[in-house]
């Protein structure tokens, strides 16, 4: 366990009941800005780590003997079967903490070798929070994507591994659209945040309620304005692109690794290239870097064999050796890591005449990157390497993250 002056000692856990026990994980968890809770058992031991800036952290051990305990009060919060342990299970509470505003805790409980393994996600406010402009876009990419946005028609596509902030991402665009002149919906697996004035429907495949089932009941409620949670089949992309195209705004995320790829990746779902050139208005390929802790940032001097390093890993993509770059040493304020918060780091490709001529053709992404990249788009890698000259982030967060 990592020594920090907020952090509770073993002999504190070990004296509180399973009910404050649970709260407390989630009072802490909180107040340390992580977004998962894991509850891991072992053979002799159950471990508690943390999810803070994407970055897992072990938090405590507690003792084999009381995790049923643990999960059956997680399950009873959640509304679960407490007499179901060998199904996954998922569900949802609501947690009121101390001096804060209540918060949403997401819960999936699996059946493992050792018991059931329970992940807590925190679900905050923080999309009621965020603009376009705090998202760390750089003014060419805010202008793109607010160009897009502004658009009545044609779709909004972000790309990228789970947890890169696509949901976010596509969130501060609703809430910027939010207008009592336009009626917004959106479907989704899991909500995760709840957003006012705008009617969002959860996925349920039990009652038959998928994403395209969804989106074709959407249609009939006269939306101006559409969020599909994520395109994941060939029939949802299908509806999803007639939507966009019978005078639609259409916001989705796809898993591609880069803004790139997403538009090659629909022609694989079968949609006719005429009609991706036609709809798709912008491709946002984006990921997280962790941000310089700001109480102990200072300036690094780079190590020859690092200026190296560097220059092999990012080859012509805009490493600067004669910068100046900067570090967190490590303090109380971020547990010794150096980091605080995260940071996007973005690529923005913009829909024009070149690039639709390029997908007419059944161009390969690397093609269209190309041409994106000769009419003005930055790469992910070039974003990231500008905020790692800005001093916002470090040059090791920008090439672990570049290479995921």
């Amino acid at each position: 366990m990592t020594e920090h002056k907020t952090r509770k000692e073993l002999g504190e856990w070990k004296d509180v009941s399973i009910v404050n026990l649970i709260d407390s994980l989630v009072e802490y968890a909180h107040a340390n800005h992580a977004s998962d809770i894991h509850i891991d058992p072992s053979e002799k031991k159950v471990r508690v780590r943390l999810r803070i800036d994407g970055v897992l952290e072990e938090l405590c051990v507690f003792p084999k003997d009381i995790h049923p305990e643990i999960i059956s009060r997680i399950k009873i919060l959640a509304s679960l079967r407490t007499d179901e342990h060998q199904a996954p299970q998922d569900g949802r509470f609501r947690i009121s903490l101390k001096e804060t505003l209540p918060v949403d805790v997401r819960v999936s409980i699996v059946p493992t070798f050792f018991g059931e393994n329970a992940v807590l996600r925190l679900l905050s406010d923080k999309a009621e929070n965020l603009s376009l402009e705090m998202l760390g876009l750089s003014p060419e990419d805010y202008k793109k994507l607010k160009k897009a946005a502004e658009k009545s028609s044609g779709m909004i596509l972000a790309t990228g591994p789970t947890g890169s902030g696509k949901t976010t991402t596509l969130y501060t665009i609703l809430k910027m659209l939010n207008t009592k002149e336009v009626s917004i919906i959106t479907i989704e697996d899991p909500i995760e945040y709840a957003l006012e004035g705008i009617e969002q429907i959860q996925v349920n495949p039990r009652s038959s309620l998928t994403f395209a089932n969804g989106l074709r009941s959407i249609l009939r409620q006269d939306p101006n304005i559409i969020m599909v949670g994520e395109i994941r089949d060939v029939e949802t992309a299908g509806i999803a692109v007639n939507t966009a195209l019978t005078g639609h705004l259409l916001l989705s995320t796809l898993h591609t690794s880069d803004a790139a790829t997403t538009l090659p990746r629909l022609l694989d779902m079968k949609i006719e290239p005429f009609l991706v050139a036609s709809t798709v208005n912008v491709a946002i390929g984006q990921r997280l870097v962790r941000k310089i802790c700001t109480s102990c940032k200072t300036e690094k001097k780079l190590s020859e064999t690092e200026v190296k390093s560097f220059s092999q890993s990012f080859s012509a993509k805009g490493f600067d050796e004669k910068a100046t770059y900067y570090h967190g040493k490590g303090c109380e304020e971020c547990n010794g890591t150096g980091y605080r918060g995260r940071v996007g780091i973005y690529e923005v490709l913009e829909v024009d005449q070149e690039i639709r001529a390029a997908i007419v053709d059944h161009a390969s992404s690397s093609a269209i990157k190309e041409i994106a990249m000769k009419n003005g788009m930055k790469t992910m890698v070039e974003d990231g390497l500008l905020k790692a000259k800005a001093g916002v982030t470090t040059l090791e967060e920008v090439l672990r993250v570049g290479h995921e």
